[in-house]
């Protein structure tokens, strides 16, 4: 439907009030948003009817962050619409970069409760938004309010030298739940340089560097493919429910927004 990386340039700027409601019905006939909302859904949705996704689609995220760059969120998809779902955004309307990802699903997502848990940056309070796509082109759209400041531009944890090291290490982890079904969990070194904050020895800001693109399979089937840019979290931390045979590993590959390349697979950290 629209391709993250084209209109990261068009919305960076986008950073006005918002206030939203719910109910389950055609989203344009929903309260009044605000022209953030208008403007972010005209660009990434065109004219398509998003409707509400109670019961569908649930969005955990803590009311108030208690570190704004590190923020962690988790959506789930009911049984009921899960295996129609080809792919999952995520919007912070009051961040400059407001798509944080585009999650697209492949063969090996599993039938059952989906789940994608993520963390992400937030500039000031303001609504998350979840939004899946069926097969069919249905939009269904949950949010919450989260309270937050200065994700955007808050320092790097490490220092750049001991984070250039690191780069691209991972993580891959893989458990089997009470229900019998998988989980899988993807960690990666990066900073993911938003571009915002400012250099304490050079007084400058750094240009951005992120993970923007990340590829999951696992037994040669896609688990999923992201496209992403500045708003996921330093380190990229991915937590996901998937349908595999238990002795079918995980592999990683990813793409940074500079072109290097990173790959991992679980039980092998790299």
């Amino acid at each position: 439907m629209f391709r993250l990386n084209s209109i990261f340039s068009a919305i960076f700027a986008l950073m006005l009030p918002v206030v939203l409601s719910g109910g389950i019905r055609a989203e344009n006939q929903l309260p009044d948003d605000g022209s953030a909302w208008a403007s972010l859904r005209k660009e990434v949705f065109g004219a398509s009817a998003i409707a509400d996704g109670n019961g569908l689609v649930t969005l955990q995220a803590p009311d108030r962050a208690e570190d704004a760059a590190i923020v962690p969120i988790t959506v789930r998809l009911a049984p009921a619409i899960a295996n129609k779902v080809k792919s999952l955004t995520l919007i912070i309307d009051q961040n400059p970069s407001p798509v944080v990802a585009k999650f697209t699903y492949g063969e090996a997502s599993g039938d059952g409760e989906r789940i994608m848990g993520t963390r992400v940056r937030v500039d000031r309070y303001t609504f998350i938004r979840a939004i899946a796509e069926t097969r069919d082109g249905q939009l269904y759209m949950t949010r919450s309010f989260i309270k937050a400041s200065g994700g955007c531009s808050a320092p790097a944890s490490r220092d750049p030298e001991e984070a250039e090291k690191a780069m691209g290490k991972m993580r891959v982890r893989t458990a089997i739940q009470a229900d019998g079904s998988s989980l899988g969990e993807v960690m990666i070194r990066h900073p993911n340089i938003s571009g915002m904050a400012i250099d304490q020895l050079s007084g400058g800001y750094p240009p951005a560097r992120f993970i923007s693109k990340l590829s999951v399979t696992t037994g040669g089937k896609l688990i999923f493919a992201l496209e992403g840019g500045i708003s996921i979290s330093e380190d990229p931390h991915f937590r996901f429910s998937y349908e595999a045979k238990p002795s079918d590993s995980i592999d990683v590959t990813a793409e940074d927004s500079m072109g290097t390349k990173f790959s991992g697979r679980s039980g092998n950290p790299s």
